[in-house]
């Protein structure tokens, strides 16, 4: 991981992730109503996203960076251009 993204940051994200999934488990449980399962997994989405805008920022600053730093400019265009080609087919 990039040393300039904060795991402890990501991991606090992803365990409330995982706590709204477990959410929607007992929505489901509880027959709650489709809307508000909806909203839920609207959040959840939201949530990923935003952790997918984090770790793209953080190999902006450091990944690419250093890949330019080192001449390697090209290669890493080709390769930040495809992932944020993956990126943005997951939203």
């Amino acid at each position: 991981m990039p040393s300039c993204l904060d795991p402890s940051k990501l991991t606090h994200r992803l365990n409330r992730i995982h706590g709204q999934i477990n959410g929607i488990q007992g929505m489901l449980d509880k027959d709650a109503p489709c809307e508000d399962i909806l909203i839920q997994i609207s959040s959840i989405k939201a949530a990923l996203h935003k952790i997918g805008l984090l770790l793209l920022e953080a190999h902006l600053q450091h990944c690419v960076k250093d890949a330019i730093e080192r001449g390697e400019a090209e290669e890493a265009l080709r390769t930040l251009s495809r992932t944020l080609e993956r990126f943005a087919r997951l939203v």
